[in-house]
């Protein structure tokens, strides 16, 4: 018999994200209030192609609808293929709660709210659906708010 304990799971997994290193953050921040956010965001993402937070935020400051669904798309399959490094598989929760998980989310509520612009409704609500499924306590309202509109 083994002296080692048994594991008993407590429910659902949560996966959490590492946060973006401060120098990156901190460029991010000034690249949105630049004189011309747009294109000092892309500068960021270009050198920083993984970011979440950037992808997230080059969509919220691009100009059109498509560009905007683009980028959000951009930040939710590299936010999937963070999330599966971290250990995610598929199931679980991705709060909102953790900062480094905002940027995935802050994409895929961007790629829900441009999907609905342009009447793709099934893939809106499928990403409404996994919203509510990651962090069934939702993203804050403000947050919501924040994203601008098409």
């Amino acid at each position: 018999m083994s002296d080692q304990p048994i594991q008993m799971s407590s429910g659902l997994p949560t996966t959490v994200l590492p946060e973006a290193d401060v120098s990156e953050r901190h460029a991010l921040a000034q690249a949105i209030h630049a004189d011309d956010p747009k294109s000092a965001i892309a500068a960021i993402v270009a050198a920083n192609p993984r970011s979440l937070e950037g992808w997230a935020a080059f969509g919220d400051h691009s100009h059109d609808v498509i560009s905007r669904y683009a980028a959000y798309r951009v930040g939710y399959h590299r936010g999937l293929d963070a999330l599966r490094a971290a250990g995610w598989r598929g199931s679980g929760y991705v709060r909102w709660s953790s900062p480094g998980n905002r940027g995935f989310l802050k994409s895929l509520l961007g790629l829900h709210l441009m999907a609905d612009a342009i009447g793709e409704i099934d893939e809106a609500e499928r990403c409404a659906q996994f919203l509510r499924q990651l962090d069934p306590n939702g993203v804050p309202p403000d947050e919501v708010a924040a994203v601008p509109q098409p």
